[in-house]
């Protein structure tokens, strides 16, 4: 049990430093990477669940699908936003063009 809480709190320190070195114009397309990674899982996660009867197992599944498309739908999210502070601010057609 030791090993294995020692080895969580090493990931989480090496995983801090690995994303705080990452410029900024990367972390969107490391966004779009983690988020087909997190459409697997969620994949992975439903056919998993399908495929049992014990209603554990079932109660299991249905809280790892449910993690999964809250993770997946808001990594989208926020790789929307990080694209939206890129992006040019267009005029409204209905603002008047000024001289």
């Amino acid at each position: 049990m030791i090993e294995l809480l020692t080895i969580l709190v090493l990931s989480v320190f090496v995983g801090v430093e690995v994303i705080s070195k990452v410029s900024s114009t990367l972390h969107t397309p490391l966004m779009s990477g983690a988020n087909a990674i997190h459409g697997v899982i969620l994949l992975g996660a439903i056919l998993v669940t399908g495929s049992t009867d014990d209603p554990v197992f079932v109660g299991l599944g249905t809280l790892a699908i449910v993690l999964a498309t809250v993770n997946m739908v808001g990594g989208f999210v926020v790789t929307d936003r990080m694209l939206q502070m890129f992006s040019r601010k267009r005029p409204r057609p209905d603002a008047k063009a000024r001289p």
